[in-house]
């Protein structure tokens, strides 16, 4: 079947196709023959090569495995195969997770020319559910970064502003779901790589609980922390890609009347007003009270340590054969993570354990947990110092201020659109109990179509 379809110009993100079409169209488009896999796989590749000279969303296009998947795809469709939702729509990997025969490079000259010689489980899983992967996305160096503006393919624009940052470190999963190039991508989430980019870019994406979804194939940056993540337009198609990573039921769970605890974001970072009113009150009624977390600045203190110095293990001998080959910024971080001591390390895992009986306390009294994803809009990029109710703070400090502690925790988080504030995207990010990913993504769904 040829297209019909035709994308329209420019780099906003309602500009590409899949902006104004979401999964479950999709499929039923495909099981009615309106379109085919081929043609959606076409229009990625040609939204993609469109947008690249601007946004520098992707490394790599697989082209031809991309279409030989679709033919596939279209057969097994004809023949009456039905993998479901996910059968013969596009989708994304982030460039620090391995895809059969293309380079995995983690953004980083020492990976220059690794050609990954198998899947990776979550890879494995969306092909099974006939996923078609169109290209490997951008990603800060070695996925050590809440900027995506450090790689060594060059930094990632935001599609709602080319001269702002689109997050880190899975930059150009969240900027190619954003701008319409695909409809699903993967990320990775240590501190805040998922829910940072979506935030700035305004779209959804999901960290799961620690240890929900292997990371066998996928580049390590600090293991006590690593998740793989999907990336989405609505929680509704995010629900759908996060099914088939993790091979559960994909009927929504009911939604009651959920309480959210409210977390003032100021107890953990100084955060612009207006950012905290658009996410508060995206959250609206649902809200049931103020919380406070116990030692929550402590955690974001903690996560540097343990994070730093897992980075510096997983990078020691590297670092030592060819530091000339990092980007300076990455490289002076791995050094520092490599001077944290082992009573350090001991401190920040007793405090994770001493904090983690109050959250759950928390959890009790509130089925979830909710404030802003990042406490600012999306820097400009190269800034690393932006000012935040008249105080200079250090740009990367705040990006992972009120994600990172939910890592050290092993939480899921989702962050969900809020609004904009002077035309660049808020997020709302909702935290919830470990196993909570099905609720908290039907949650954002709630939030997103308050008439459910």
């Amino acid at each position: 079947m040829s297209s019909s379809i035709e994308a329209e110009p420019g780099t906003s993100p309602d500009s590409g196709y899949f902006a104004r079409v979401g999964v479950v169209q999709l499929a039923a488009q495909l099981r009615a023959g309106r379109v085919s896999p081929l043609d959606l796989v076409e229009i990625a590749l040609g939204e993609a090569a469109r947008t690249q000279p601007v946004l520098n969303a992707f490394v790599t296009l697989d082209e031809a495995g991309a279409r030989a998947a679709a033919g596939r795809a279209a057969q097994e469709l004809a023949a009456g195969t039905d993998r479901g939702p996910l059968h013969g729509v596009p989708v994304a990997i982030k460039d620090v997770i391995d895809v059969q025969g293309l380079p995995t490079t983690a953004g980083s000259r020492h990976l220059a020319g690794n050609i990954a010689r198998q899947d990776a489980d979550c890879v494995k899983r969306l092909r099974a559910a006939g996923a078609i992967v169109v290209g490997k996305t951008a990603t800060h160096e070695f996925a050590n970064g809440p900027t995506g503006d450090r790689s060594a393919g060059g930094p990632t624009r935001n599609p709602y502003s080319t001269s702002r940052m689109a997050g880190g470190s899975s930059s150009g999963s969240a900027a190619a779901v954003a701008a319409g190039i695909v409809p699903l991508a993967l990320g990775t989430d240590t501190g805040g790589s998922v829910r940072v980019p979506a935030a700035c870019c305004g779209v959804v994406g999901l960290k799961p609980t620690h240890g929900a979804v292997s990371v066998q194939g996928v580049i390590p940056l600090a293991p006590s922390f690593d998740t793989v993540g999907p990336i989405a337009r609505t929680a509704a198609d995010c629900h759908l890609l996060w099914t088939a990573l993790s091979d559960g039921p994909s009927a929504h769970p009911p939604i009651a009347t959920p309480r959210i605890g409210w977390l003032p974001p100021g107890s953990l970072f100084p955060t612009t007003p207006e950012i905290t009113g658009l996410a508060r009150d995206f959250a609206g009624d649902l809200i049931a009270g103020e919380v406070s977390v116990p030692d929550a600045k402590e955690l974001r203190d903690a996560y540097q340590i343990m994070q730093g110095s897992e980075a510096y293990a997983v990078h020691a001998e590297r670092l030592a054969a060819a530091p000339e080959l990092y980007g300076e910024e990455v490289r002076d971080r791995l050094r520092a993570g490599g001077e944290v001591r082992g009573w350090e390390y001991v401190r920040a895992l007793d405090l994770r354990d001493r904090v983690r009986p109050a959250v759950a306390e928390l959890f009790r009294r509130y089925g979830f947990l909710a404030l802003p994803t990042i406490p600012l809009s999306p820097p400009p990029l190269d800034s690393r110092a932006e000012p935040i109710g008249g105080e200079q703070v250090d740009v990367r400090a705040a990006l992972l201020a009120l994600t990172s502690p939910w890592s050290v925790l092993g939480l899921p988080a989702v962050s969900v659109p809020a609004g904009l504030l002077d035309g660049l995207p808020a997020g709302l990010q909702l935290v919830g109990p470990p196993g909570s990913e099905r609720q908290l993504l039907s949650l954002a769904e709630h939030l997103q179509t308050p008439n459910l």
